[in-house]
């Protein structure tokens, strides 16, 4: 017997759209559809990019990477840069995930364009080469 839990998130639960909006946010967790679309800034309140998606790792259920857009207009000519997500803090002051990166780091960073083939996230390697470019801690070890 299949049984529904009460999170809030069907439209079964009784709740109208704009309720059911207000759920997929407190005051420590946020949905992913939520995060994504929210800008990317600089400690001066400086916009880099936006969030494009979040990846979650499936077995360890962490969040590994947000993937930023950056440059390009209507999506034509967008970069997309895999930022680890310990990288990243909310700053409810700027409205969106801060990251202390400059323009010069940015332009060397591990990235892919819409016209390249996505990032290959199943290649240990390419993640090896996106911490190690941000001093960050793997997000597997």
């Amino acid at each position: 017997m299949a049984t529904t839990m009460g999170s809030g998130f069907g439209t079964s639960s009784g709740m109208s759209g704009s309720e059911n909006v207000e759920s997929r946010e407190t005051e420590r967790l946020i949905a992913s559809d939520k995060v994504e679309g929210t800008s990317v800034v600089r400690p001066n309140g400086d916009t880099i990019g936006e969030i494009e998606r979040v990846m979650i790792d499936k077995r360890s259920g962490k969040v590994a990477y947000a993937v930023m857009s950056f440059g390009g207009i209507l999506g034509i000519g967008e970069s997309y840069y895999p930022l680890p997500w310990d990288m990243l803090k909310y700053n409810e002051a700027l409205d969106g995930y801060e990251v202390d990166i400059t323009e010069e780091q940015l332009r060397g960073a591990p990235s892919y364009s819409g016209d390249d083939d996505e990032f290959d996230w199943s290649n240990r390697e390419w993640g090896t080469r996106v911490h190690d470019y941000y001093n960050t801690r793997p997000y597997w070890s």
